[in-house]
């Protein structure tokens, strides 16, 4: 629900601008509300399952999201649906981290393994499911609808949660104010400046004033978790190297591929003429790969371990990207799209859950809500930065140029850099074994 809302919005975003009467700049706005207070906040809501109790946490996490999605469905002006977004992002930020850790703490041994791998397989996919439920849901209704379905599926996670959730135990002590604030800011400050240079450029002055921002306040953060006896994120979840590689993978990984998703959501749409459903539709290949692979490496993991599986994936995704920069105005579906998408979905089924195993198995069930915080704020970055460098290499290359598709195979050239780093930070770091 919460990978699956930046997505099924976006697809949702032209009926939005019509019914609310927005301009371009508003429009963008309405997902950048989501991403900043979701990135923002993320630290923050992954130290806060671990200090009031994991379930407690979700539980609060999705009821916010659930009724702000229900505000959002009603909105009546640009304000109102802004404020809504931003609600929704404070909470998926809160949701987010629990439901990670609920899996380390509810689990154990091969049933960890199996339970990550479906959370894998959802949260790898909701992207792109995202553009087909938006499709469908904008078609067949309204905008209104990308909000409203969330509520049902809130409605039930709340009474279900109870029932089928461990709680976990609450850990006395006090609450880091300081690091929540600095930390809240910076990242805040560092999704605005990459969210505003994708969008005006990286010499743009209040982009830069909120990279020097999100330097001094991340720096003070650093600082102040290295000082106070219980801090909101111990510093030693960065260290450890096959710790700090699976961060840095996951990284890499999403960056080259959430920026890709935006650029083919355009190619499919006006190059190839499809609707929003049938453009939804076409990622399908490309989720049922993942979802296919995702299911068949529980078994597989113990036996080869993170590192030859994460740098296969890795591989192979970058392959598909660079594949896809090749692409041009007089390909199709089948001749430039498909064989991308099957490579990519391969190798994201193949790379995301030995790194989730690989960060919550490293690290005691008392650690794994600040773990999966880290890990939740890593994706979320990593698609800023992706998305913001993406576009300013695509807007240079189509500056001038003759090719209909303007900068899109530059675009994805950048995604490739990106997918490839993954791959040399796996085959030069990582070192997990079997077991």
């Amino acid at each position: 629900m919460i990978v699956l809302d930046t997505s099924v919005v976006t697809i949702a975003l032209p009926q939005v601008r019509d019914g609310l009467g927005l301009s371009t700049g508003g429009l963008a706005w309405i997902q950048n509300a989501y991403m900043l207070a979701f990135g923002g906040l993320l630290l923050l809501g992954g130290r806060a399952g671990d200090v009031f109790g994991r379930r407690r946490t979700f539980a609060a996490g999705v009821a916010g999201f659930t009724a702000a999605s229900l505000l959002g469905g009603f909105a009546t002006s640009g304000w109102f649906l802004l404020t809504a977004r931003a609600v929704q992002g404070a909470a998926a930020a809160v949701a987010a981290p629990s439901a990670m850790a609920l899996i380390a703490t509810n689990f154990q041994g091969a049933a960890r393994v199996r339970a990550l791998s479906v959370f894998s397989a959802v949260s790898g996919a909701g992207g792109a499911i995202g553009m087909l439920a938006g499709g469908v849901l904008t078609e067949a209704g309204s905008w209104r609808w990308v909000f409203f379905v969330n509520v049902p599926v809130g409605v039930a996670l709340a009474v279900l949660a109870p029932r089928v959730l461990a709680e976990t135990g609450r850990r006395p002590g006090r609450f880091d104010v300081g690091g929540a604030l600095a930390s809240t800011s910076g990242m805040t400050a560092l999704v605005y400046g990459l969210i505003r240079a994708g969008s005006d450029g990286w010499d743009d002055g209040p982009a830069l004033a909120a990279f020097a921002a999100a330097a001094v306040l991340l720096g003070l953060f650093v600082l102040l978790q290295a000082r106070v006896r219980q801090p909101i994120m111990p510093l030693w979840l960065l260290t450890g190297r096959d710790r700090a590689a699976s961060y840095a993978v996951l990284l890499l990984l999403v960056a080259g591929m959430f920026g890709a998703f935006f650029f083919l959501t355009q190619y499919l749409q006006q190059n190839l003429g499809y609707g929003p459903l049938r453009a939804g539709a076409a990622f399908l290949p490309l989720v049922g790969l993942q979802f296919a692979t995702v299911r068949v490496l529980p078994r597989v993991l113990p036996r080869t371990g993170a590192r030859p599986l994460v740098g296969a994936g890795t591989l192979l995704s970058a392959a598909g990207l660079l594949w896809l920069s090749q692409i041009s105005a007089g390909d199709g579906y089948l001749t430039g799209v498909l064989g991308p998408f099957l490579l990519i979905g391969a190798g994201a089924g193949m790379t995301i859950l030995p790194l989730n195993v690989t960060i919550l198995g490293s690290v005691g069930p008392e650690h794994s809500g600040a773990a999966s915080g880290v890990a939740q704020a890593t994706l979320w970055s990593g698609a800023s930065l992706g998305s913001a460098v993406q576009v300013t290499v695509h807007d240079a290359a189509a500056a001038g140029a003759a090719d209909p598709l303007g900068g899109m195979g530059a675009a994805f050239g950048a995604a490739a850099v990106f997918a490839a780093a993954a791959f040399l930070t796996t085959l030069l770091v990582m070192r997990v074994k079997r077991g």
